[in-house]
């Protein structure tokens, strides 16, 4: 079989199909394609992302109503001004039952703070340690919130062991003029 130039010719066209058609359309198809796959792929990393943050979202609204919740069970504790006498009428009957001397009570400025108002009370009573124990321990079960910022503690004068307690009993209460707001 002899080859001239026909022949010569033939064979670089029939090279030339696979290399121009791999040039001109697989080529670019690929290049297409992997563009497409580094698309879809960022697209299902943002999709991950994506769900993660909606499923915190929901974690987000669940722990909302808890602190909402939390609130509601918060500011329930917390009395009125108008209700502010009773509390006191009910912290001297606790002392006056577990056996110490009827308080005398002052009242001190109320104090903002945050959006309730603190009374500052300072009390004083007398009488048995173990009684005035007591007395602490049912005021802290009181369901109204309170604290004692301040406490001082000394032997009565007279013999019979007593002791005489000094301290601030802090009532927080709602004002009834903040909460309207």
């Amino acid at each position: 079989m002899r080859l001239g130039f026909r022949e010569l010719l033939l064979v670089l066209i029939l090279l030339a199909v696979p290399l121009s058609s791999y040039w001109l359309v697989f080529r670019p198809v690929n290049a297409e394609i992997e563009l497409a796959k580094s698309e879809v792929e960022l697209k299902r990393e943002r999709l991950a992302k994506l769900r993660d943050e909606t499923s915190r979202n929901a974690d987000l609204e669940k722990e909302n109503k808890d602190i909402a919740a939390s609130i509601s069970a918060f500011e329930a504790k917390l009395p009125s001004a108008k209700e502010l006498d009773s509390i006191v009428r009910q912290v001297s009957e606790l002392a006056t039952q577990q056996g110490l001397s009827a308080p005398t009570v002052k009242s001190l400025k109320p104090v903002k703070a945050a959006m309730y108002m603190e009374q500052p009370l300072e009390m004083s009573v007398q009488g048995n340690f173990r009684a005035f124990h007591d007395f602490l321990r049912k005021l802290e079960r009181l369901p109204r919130i309170t604290k004692i910022p301040d406490m001082k503690l000394k032997r009565a004068t007279d013999k019979n062991g007593d002791m005489q307690a000094t301290f601030t009993l802090s009532i927080y209460y709602v004002d009834e003029g903040v909460k309207g707001s």
